[in-house]
């Protein structure tokens, strides 16, 4: 049994051909801080979320970063590993990182410092990406421990797979799709009315609802999305299911209504 149970996802990198105005836009979303890392790199830091603008490809996720327990955890876990490397983190201590095989790094370290507060709730929570070698992509996170909790199937053939490092329904998935990029990462709130008050707090920004409201099939979670400005998605979601270690993976049809019990989906292929 892999020693990575439990972990949470602590922060991501988002690149930009303009990291600095898509820094400024997180912030202003989020209602966060934002600040200099030097050169072309920012952090946006709140309550319980973290993430890193740096300068690159519109839309991509360099890493993702889980967060361990403590010291002898995250000991542990890296002695399991294969093909481990160090990872400098302004971030995390102690930090290393491997390669999946869409060639996006997974970091797992020990956050340096606690979060500043911020206006609503909203935890990072999880990241998702899409995929042209999908069953490739599970396989591996399974090998890193992580625990498959739901499937969608077109018949026989993969299309999605959402899997957990923690008691909460996903931290990581992927979907199938005709090039891999990042897919959404999503910001768990506490409850429907907290997803109220983002809604409204992105009307007053004037940003439209990409998606939803609704409620995902997979972990049974109310959300809605919102493009920034390079037309990456983000989550906002609320309720999302709690799942034990030990629970085997469902399985749901590759259809608009397995991804929203209440009305049309996004679907990647």
């Amino acid at each position: 049994m892999s020693p990575l149970w439990p972990a949470r996802l602590h922060h991501l990198r988002r690149d930009s051909p303009q990291p600095e105005r898509l820094a400024k836009f997180y912030g202003e979303l989020l209602g966060d801080e934002v600040a200099s890392l030097g050169g072309d790199s920012w952090l946006v830091a709140g309550s319980e979320r973290r993430i890193v603008i740096g300068k690159g490809k519109a839309g991509a996720v360099p890493y993702f970063a889980l967060q361990m327990q403590d010291a002898a955890h995250l000991a542990a876990y890296r002695k399991s590993l294969k093909k481990a490397e160090d990872f400098a983190s302004p971030l995390l201590d102690g930090a290393c990182a491997v390669t999946d095989p869409d060639g996006r790094q997974v970091v797992f370290g020990l956050p340096k410092d606690r979060l500043p507060g911020g206006r609503l709730p909203g935890r990072l929570q999880h990241f998702v990406c899409a995929s042209t070698r999908l069953p490739e992509m599970i396989e591996f996170y399974r090998g890193l421990g992580m625990v498959e909790s739901d499937r969608v199937l077109e018949k026989d053939d993969l299309t999605a797979s959402f899997l957990r490092s923690d008691p909460e329904h996903h931290s990581f998935a992927a979907f199938r799709a005709p090039e891999s990029r990042p897919d959404h990462h999503c910001y768990e709130t506490n409850g429907w009315m907290d997803i109220r008050d983002w809604a409204d707090h992105m009307g007053r920004l004037n940003i439209p609802l990409w998606w939803g409201p609704g409620r995902h099939g997979p972990g049974n979670n109310l959300f809605f999305m919102i493009e920034d400005p390079d037309g990456y998605k983000v989550e906002f979601s609320a309720e999302l299911e709690l799942i034990p270690k030990e629970v085997p993976f469902r399985t749901w049809p590759h259809e608009q209504r397995t991804l929203n019990l209440w009305g049309s989906a996004w679907m990647r292929s």
